[in-house]
């Protein structure tokens, strides 16, 4: 067999994979695989009937060279993981990891900007069309695009970030022209399928890393000019579960201005670490009677449980408007008690 197996299909190189990492690890993998790749796969073990030493170092070794390619384009890209695998397995040998690399795996657009430096990249886009920078912000990684969409002019911040929120598919033509204007070209694996970018959680995630002020500038304005997307948006600002963030004052300020039956509720269906938070911030009397209720309730339904959780939520984001609780939100905006 030639280097990397070349001889074999890949159903056939995933099935020896499977067979020589054993049953164990193979079940493993087989909870991430859809129901017709594991029919394929077993049918492939079944009829597969001996497989040399040879054969099973190869496919191992191909494997292995794959995870380490992956992890240097993560790292740095491609140009960065060529160059460190041409040092270690020689120029063609290189590329032949890279290419079989190519069947799978989708470099994201702009994938050269992610690790750029949030101040120079913004220098590079503040002049281009409000679209532009929304596409581009929408590629970055919420803390970069946060940093950039702070320090856009006023009356540009919520125009971006509407045209995130909205934002759905783009065809690979224009992500190719604005990359063009960039001065810089993206990897040639780049998906010939529209590529899904924006949208409600991509301004989410930004506007969570953003200050309060950017925020609430962005938020206000799109109140004015879309009420049901700045609704859509706000709902997902703050989730529930975020309590967690909270400190222990800002927890204990918001437990006084909730009923305690829209604890009882929103604690129905609550993971053991907000459970947690909430009650080591009670009196031990409140936390029991809460529990009774919990246990006395009985079944209820999931939309009333999200309503309590809601009206939860709607509270400690008037409380921050207040001033009276601070939301940490990252990206330098640490609490100092």
């Amino acid at each position: 067999m030639n280097k990397y197996g070349k001889g074999l299909s890949g159903i056939q190189k995933a099935a020896i994979l499977l067979i020589a990492i054993g049953p164990d690890k193979s079940a493993l993998v087989f909870k991430h695989l859809k129901e017709e790749d594991i029919e394929q796969l077993t049918l492939e073990i079944a009829n597969m009937r001996t497989v040399t030493p040879d054969e099973k170092d190869e496919v191992l070794d191909e494997f292995y060279q794959i995870c380490l390619a992956q992890e240097y384009i993560s790292e740095g890209g491609i140009a960065y993981a060529k160059e460190i695998l041409e040092r270690a397995l020689g120029n063609q040998q290189a590329l032949e990891v890279i290419n079989r690399l190519t069947a799978s795996l989708q470099v994201r657009p702009f994938d050269f900007v992610r690790k750029a430096d949030p101040a120079q990249l913004l220098n590079f886009i503040q002049g281009e069309h409000p679209q532009t920078i929304a596409l581009i912000l929408s590629y970055l990684r919420p803390q970069q695009s946060s940093i950039i969409l702070s320090s856009l002019p006023q009356e540009k911040q919520a125009d971006v970030a509407r045209r995130i929120a909205l934002m759905d598919r783009t065809s690979p033509e224009i992500i190719k022209e604005i990359e063009k204007v960039l001065e810089k070209k993206l990897s040639t694996m780049m998906s010939q399928d529209y590529t899904l970018a924006g949208g409600i959680q991509a301004i989410v995630d930004i506007l969570n890393s953003v200050d309060r002020g950017t925020e609430k500038n962005i938020m206000e304005t799109l109140e004015l000019q879309d009420i049901d997307l700045a609704e859509e948006i706000k709902k997902k600002m703050f989730v529930f579960e975020d309590i967690v963030t909270l400190d222990n004052r800002s927890v204990q300020r918001v437990i006084r201005e909730v009923e305690n039956n829209d604890w009882a509720l929103a604690l129905k269906s609550s993971s053991e670490e907000v459970s947690k938070t909430i009650f080591s911030n009670m009196s031990k009397r409140l936390a029991e009677m809460i529990s009774e209720d919990m246990e006395y309730m009985g079944p209820v339904r999931l939309r009333d449980v999200e309503e309590a959780q809601q009206k939860i939520v709607n509270i400690i984001r008037k409380l921050e408007d207040s001033g009276e609780i601070v939301i940490s939100r990252g990206g330098g905006d640490e609490i100092i008690v």
